[in-house]
């Protein structure tokens, strides 16, 4: 009983010391004030009015090219393989050509002039220090190797592709398969010795070499597979990484003999 009645004596103290502050705060005239503050203070409820979104028409508007640029491109002669309004026309007509794609050679032509400007002549001497893979990459004008993976302009001396920086010629530092011509049977000189025991010049001689993937198409050689990281991933089968020194010390020689002994020792069928 005690304890209520402390309890009960401190709340009407405190709320007589309130009450006293509440009037003494009146006579002064601070009351209003207190409230227009806490107004003043706290946030507003209401959102603020949304922001119209005005969609840039940046068609009509030229584009801007920097003076480095176009200084580059008035002083390199350019080598135009842009299409006229007449030849357009006509392909168009007959389904052979659009509008995207005629301005997708435009854009290559500039992407080229602009990657040939950038190379420079002491990089370009630079080239052949090392035939295996070449020693100076190049996203437009190096030809990616299918196993590596390396778009590298080729380390070989007569070589006008890489050499002159001319995509209309062929890269001779790097293989293509007779029969299909695509990204599969380009292998550079090093990948071509080590993964499948082949030297480029024989390759280069036989003009009806063929990649891996169309000597497994039609069964001329069991077990001959590729052995790409990508093409194992295809099989379900582990890559071999960098297996030519096991190869070799077993006495193969390229990973793709170690690996076709293995599939004809397991019973592997292609």
């Amino acid at each position: 009983m005690g304890n209520l009645n402390s309890d009960s004596t401190y709340e009407s103290l405190r709320i007589a010391r309130i009450s006293e502050n509440k009037a003494r705060l009146a006579s002064l005239g601070l009351d209003k004030s207190i409230t227009e503050l806490r107004t003043l203070a706290s946030p507003s409820k209401t959102s603020p009015s949304k922001r119209k979104c005005c969609r840039k028409v940046y068609d009509s508007s030229s584009l801007r090219r920097s003076n480095r640029l176009i200084s580059q491109s008035e002083s390199v002669p350019r080598r135009s393989t842009r299409l006229n309004g007449t030849q357009i026309s006509s392909l168009q007509g007959r389904g052979g050509i659009s509008k995207q794609k005629e301005w997708k050679l435009f854009d290559a032509e500039e992407r080229e002039l602009e990657e040939r400007n950038k190379i420079s002549s002491d990089a370009l001497s630079r080239r052949c220090d090392s035939r295996s893979r070449g020693s100076l990459y190049n996203p437009v004008f190096g030809i990616c190797c299918h196993f590596c993976r390396q778009k590298k302009l080729c380390g070989e001396e007569d070589c006008k592709h890489c050499g002159d920086l001319d995509n209309d010629q062929p890269c001779i530092g790097k293989t293509s398969c007779s029969v299909c011509n695509s990204s599969n049977g380009v292998l550079c000189r090093a990948c071509l010795k080590v993964r499948y025991g082949e030297e480029l010049e024989e390759v280069r001689a036989n003009k009806e070499w063929m990649c891996p993937h169309c000597i497994e198409n039609k069964g001329i050689r069991p077990y001959w597979i590729c052995n790409s990281s990508f093409c194992l991933k295809k099989r379900k089968m582990v890559p071999t990484g960098i297996a030519i020194f096991e190869a070799r010390e077993m006495g193969y020689a390229s990973v793709a003999h170690l690996l076709m002994d293995k599939l004809q020792k397991k019973g592997l069928t292609n």
